[in-house]
């Protein structure tokens, strides 16, 4: 098979691409390699990709519309799975442009691009923050969610409005995945996880928002890998009432306390967080908790790693990497 994954120096994309390679796919990736995070990470993950033989990458900007299109008119992809994206929720408050840019923009190029292209499959990445402030738990697939509170949720479910109405009109198999705080080596350090890890080793105060009362359910990388390497072969069909289209949640099924995941972090460091309590910030929710019938019911696959076991992995690659102990 050869596969399109856009944002293949992300944390997930460089995972998803070890996987496929491993499997004998031909992997043609794209990344505009911005620095909303530290730059030479992602160059990191690329370097670990760049010399296997099935693995090519361009370094491009899916808002760029003519190169999108360029990329589509040179290449057969059976499949997509489109990954790029502005990610997180306090930098959509900083700055929105990026987030229409890059998610709106980017993915409608992409969407026109597989328009022109028979693919057997596109798949995208949603996120929890669509369910916004959703009372109702665990947060199912058929939930309303109509009322995001940020502007990276409001992208994210405009995807899955796009896609759907791409999938209806032109028969363009596609599938939605709503990513529930994945976690594990090679993540984003904007993430909190990471951000715990390097302060506590570097003995700096933690930030803890609202004042630790938050629950998530954390998702470590190779579930989340293993789900979507079992969805990519396997497209939904369409009937008379349905395109085919169909969104999963990709969650651990199993929130977890904030004070319970910073503990697995001390456990992993053997070291004690120093806690700087604060307020919740705009654009956070309380909990995030996913239902994932679905995903079993669809593939047999449901999510297993600990957070005592996700979180000394982690541990482990970010003393490795940053060589600290």
């Amino acid at each position: 098979m050869k596969i399109l994954l856009t944002g293949v120096a992300g944390f997930i994309g460089y995972h998803l691409a070890q996987r496929l390679l491993t499997q004998e796919n031909q992997v043609y990736g794209v990344d505009n390699l911005n620095n909303y995070y530290d730059v030479t990470l992602k160059q990191a993950r690329l370097e670990q990709l760049l010399p296997q033989k099935s693995f090519t990458f361009k370094c491009l900007d899916i808002s760029d519309r003519a190169l999108v299109n360029q990329l589509f008119q040179e290449h057969h992809f059976d499949y997509v799975v489109h990954l790029a994206a502005q990610a997180g929720v306090r930098y959509s408050l900083e700055n929105p442009q990026a987030y229409i840019d890059s998610n709106l923009v980017g993915f409608g190029n992409i969407l026109e691009g597989c328009r022109y292209q028979n693919v057997n499959h596109l798949v995208f990445a949603s996120s929890s923050s669509v369910y916004g402030a959703n009372k109702k738990v665990p947060f199912a697939v058929t939930d309303n969610v109509d009322q995001p509170i940020s502007l990276y949720a409001a992208t994210k479910k405009a995807n899955e409005l796009m896609a759907h109405a791409y999938s209806h009109l032109y028969q363009i198999p596609t599938t939605g995945l709503r990513f529930f705080t994945v976690y594990g080596p090679w993540g984003r350090p904007d993430m909190a996880y990471f951000k715990f890890v390097r302060a506590i080793t570097n003995n700096q105060p933690i930030d803890v928002y609202n004042y630790g009362k938050m629950k998530r359910d954390f998702t470590y990388i190779d579930d989340i890998i293993e789900a979507i390497i079992r969805i990519i072969p396997k497209p939904p069909k369409d009937s008379i009432n349905q395109p085919p289209y169909k969104i999963y949640n990709l969650g651990n099924n199993n929130p977890i306390e904030l004070k319970e995941f910073i503990e697995a972090i001390e456990i992993a460091l053997s070291k004690k967080a120093v806690q700087n309590f604060l307020p919740m910030q705009p654009g956070d929710v309380l909990s995030t908790y996913a239902d994932v019938d679905e995903l079993v019911n669809d593939f047999g696959f449901k999510p297993t790693t600990t957070i005592i076991q996700g979180i000394r992995q982690f541990v482990q690659w970010y003393q490795d990497f940053y060589r600290v102990c």
